[in-house]
Order: structure tokens, then sequence, then C-alpha cells
């Protein structure tokens, strides 16, 4: 998954319009320095999430790191010091699916670097084809979500490559890695359409391709294992392919697969293939996650939630099956995280991820249970639960300061920080809010 970058660049300022506008530039946003000094924060509710709340505390963070949490700490030599009273303070957000970096204007192919033909992709990486000057990222950072897995996706086919965890600042995709591969994502082939005429192929066609699909699935993994086999072997005519290459580490347990899967029969035939593969597995979507719990539970496979503004999937499914989808899974005891739907179409609209777990707690997720779905729940779920998700000391510094509570749409995320980075939160939007602010201001003689 390559691009060139200067096609791109020239694409977004052309088609924006920024080029010829002050403040207005495509691509300005500088990334943060590496924290230089202590920097302690005095008296906010600090909210570690995988603690209770604490009222009127003091946070200190250097080198990058969380270094203590509690009230009244000492303030270390050349430390810098913020009163942050009446402030929250909260782990950043983090967005468990999404084609952020890897997308930018959806009518424009040459700025879209999402899939690779075909139907087996499992060499192709995420992190290499990451945009860092997307602005996509700092309007997305700016309403808190600082952490975000960005997916390939396929059109129509099986296997789409390996996702990364990506930090939403940074020069490069290198420095803006996390942790890569983060899993391998596999498309599940729909479910046989019955009885609907505006279908154009019979349900006698459809179990055709499905068991085409899987049968092409079964061979590409047995394919990988027989490599693998070969390569410790040592056989004097074995040849290198990138493709099973990069399955080693999926059929050795070291990264699970990422299933894309929402309806029962899918998920059913999911699972009964990782069991059968003796794969780690991930269910993503999971719109009927909820009605099939005991399975989930049974095999230890959690759930990237994708997405709670769904409409149902059947006509006589209950109009609240996705807002609620959440809350049966936890009232289940199955781990799951709440994400936007890892669209293309999505990628522009990330920053409301928030918002979508606030959905859940209006239709009975508990509300610490919300925060932890876009906090620590992706954390623990996609392998990073030791450095991000919860504020606790030798965590990375990767938190926002928010006027409220961050699933609130009222609520406003005033300061952020990446790794001790203090990040830059204005964005293409808010320069937009300002020069038309100027322009009512000269409309009213400058008042």
């Amino acid at each position: 998954m390559e691009m060139n970058r200067r096609i791109l660049t020239s694409l977004v300022v052309a088609l924006l319009g920024f080029s010829g506008a002050p403040g207005l530039r495509a691509n300005d946003m500088i990334p943060a320095p590496p924290q230089s000094h202590p920097i302690l924060f005095r008296n906010a509710t600090i909210h570690p999430v995988s603690g209770p709340d604490l009222a009127r505390s003091d946070l200190l963070i250097d080198k990058g790191r969380i270094v203590r949490i509690g009230a009244g700490l000492e303030t270390p030599a050349g430390a810098e010091v913020i009163d942050v009273t009446g402030k929250h303070i909260y782990p950043g957000l983090i967005a468990a699916d999404s084609s952020i970096g890897l997308q930018e204007i959806g009518a424009v192919r040459a700025t879209t670097d999402l899939a690779e033909p075909g139907d087996l992709n499992p060499n192709a990486r995420a992190e290499t084809s990451v945009n860092p000057d997307s602005e996509l990222i700092p309007v997305t950072r700016s309403n808190g979500i600082l952490v975000a897995l960005s997916v390939p996706q396929t059109s129509g086919g099986l296997i789409a490559g390996t996702s990364a965890l990506i930090e939403l600042d940074g020069w490069t995709w290198e420095q803006m890695t996390v942790l890569a591969p983060v899993g391998l994502h596999i498309f599940w082939p729909g479910c046989v359409i019955e009885n609907d005429p505006r279908y154009p192929k019979t349900p006698e066609d459809q179990r055709k391709d499905l068991r085409e699909k899987l049968h092409i699935l079964d061979e590409a993994f047995a394919s990988a294992r027989a490599y693998a086999a070969a390569k410790l072997a040592a056989r004097p005519d074995f040849k290198t392919d990138v493709r099973w290459e990069s399955m080693i580490p999926v059929i050795e347990g070291k990264v699970p697969i990422i299933v894309h899967a929402n309806e029962i029969k899918q998920i059913e035939s999911a699972v009964d293939f990782a069991t059968r593969e003796k794969l780690t597995m991930i269910l993503s979507g999971g719109a009927d996650a909820w009605r099939v719990t005991d399975l989930l539970k049974k095999n230890h496979i959690p759930v990237i939630v994708s997405s709670t503004f769904e409409i149902p999937l059947r006509r006589q499914d209950g109009f609240d099956m996705a807002f609620s989808n959440p809350a049966k899974l936890a009232a289940a005891g199955v781990a799951f995280c709440i994400a936007a739907s890892g669209s293309d179409a999505e990628a522009p609209h990330l920053r409301n991820l928030p918002y979508q777990a606030g959905m859940a707690a209006a239709h009975g997720l508990a509300r610490e249970e919300a925060l932890k779905s876009i906090t620590l729940y992706p954390a623990q779920i996609l392998g990073v639960g030791d450095r991000l998700g919860s504020l606790e000391s030798g965590k990375d510094a990767t938190l926002i300061i928010t006027s409220g509570d961050p699933i609130e749409a009222t609520t406003n995320v005033e300061v952020a920080y990446i790794e001790g980075r203090k990040i830059d939160l204005t964005n293409r939007q808010t320069r937009l809010h300002e020069k038309y602010m100027e322009k009512y201001r000269q409309l009213q003689g400058g008042k």
C-alpha cells in the first residue's frame, strides 16, 4: 500500500482551496516536540478509568510518562505547574476501527489508499500508507481521540491486510505507530439472501459463491501453514513469499485475526473457523453479537462494536438494536469496546466516537462502562493495555483536559497531550470558524 505524497498534498490543497488563504493552508499542523521538562497539573478532577475518580488531585508527567497521581504532590525541580482547577483529566480516547490516515477525500481516488485488489492481501500493511499530513487527523483529535486503529479495507475480497495502532500526531508513519501489526483483518463473506427480488443472484448462486470464498480462505491458511513448515525445515528449494510470510505470526497465535462480521450466521461461521484453525480472534462489527453471547464468552472472543449509530439489520428488529448492543454484551460478561463503523465514509466523522459511547449509555450501558469502552477496553483488546487507556503511573502521558464528561456533546476538549507532547487542537474547522467570525466582525464595523 503506497501513495505518492506530493500528488496527494497537491490535490488536497487544490480541492480545499487553502493555498492562497493566510492561516488556512493545508497540512500546516506542526507535530509537537518531545516533552522536555516535567509538567504538574494541579487541582483537577482526575478520572483514571481503572479506578475511582479523584477530586482536587494532581498529576505529574515527565519524559512522556505518568509519574504520579495524588493530592498535594511535591513540585519537582524545573517542572511547569499548570493550575487546572475546575477541569477534568481523562485518558486520551481510542478509536478501535477507522480508516484514518488512509483516506482523505472519498471522491478523489488519488487521496484514498484503503485497499489492494484481489481476495488475499495479508502482506498489506496499513501503517506504511498512513498520511501524517491528513486534514482529518487534527479534526479527529480535537474531540479527544488521540489514538486510532488504522484498518485496511477490501473491495469484495477476504483478507485485507494488517492494521496499525497510531497516535494522531507525528512527522512520519514510523513516529506515529504505537503497535503494528495489531491484527490480520478478514472480511467474512455475507449470508445468503432469500426471497428478495432486488438481489440479482439466486440463493443457490449465492451459496455457491459463499462456498468458493470459504474454500479460498481455507486454502490460504493451509498454504501459510505449509510455507511456515517449509521455512522451518530450511528446505533447499524454499523461496520467500511475502503473503504467507506475513501470516506466520497469525498462525503462531502471536497476532490475532480481526474478523469483520455482523450477522449471526457470519459470526458463528467465523468462530467455527477460528476454533478449527486454532487462531486468536477478535470480532469487529458484531451487530448480532448480543444474540450469540454464550458462544463469544465460551471462546473468549472480544467484540469491537461498530457502531451504535446504525439502523436495525432486519425489519423485525427493535429500533434500539444497535444502541443497546453494548449493554447486552456487558451484562453477559463479553469483553467489548465501542468504535465507529470503520468504513471509508466514516473517516471525516471519527470525531463523533465519544457520542457513540454516549448513545450506548443512554440505552442501558453504565456510564463508567461507556467511558471504558472508548479508553481502557480498546487498549486491552488491541494489546496496549499496559501503555494506554487509563491514567496510571508508568503509562503513556496521553491524556485530555476537558470541561466535563467527554461522552457529553456539550463538553469541550481544551488541551491534549500525546506521550507528554502538547498537541495543537486547531484544525481546518476551527480555522474556518475563525475566518467567518472575522467576516461578521467586519460586517458589524469591527465590533
